[in-house]
């Protein structure tokens, strides 16, 4: 039932990416809420989906929010 460390998406690249960190680990470059969601399943918070990352206080949102993807 991980994350307890923090998770960081990053503003967006130029090509719309957003960069995904959870403490010291990169886990890839997100282009949507899925993409996080898949990103948080595969490090242990299983029950991560969309909803609950567009609305989670366990994310930090750098550059935007949760709706914002472009550069």
């Amino acid at each position: 039932m991980a994350p307890p460390q923090p998770v960081i998406v990053y503003p967006p690249a130029d090509d719309g990416g957003r960069r995904v960190r959870v403490g010291e680990h990169f886990l890839g470059m997100a282009y949507g809420l899925l993409d996080v969601a898949d990103f948080l399943r595969r490090a242990g918070l299983e029950e991560a989906d969309r909803q609950q990352v567009a609305t989670s206080g366990l994310i930090e949102w750098r550059g935007g929010g949760p709706d914002v993807w472009e550069h």
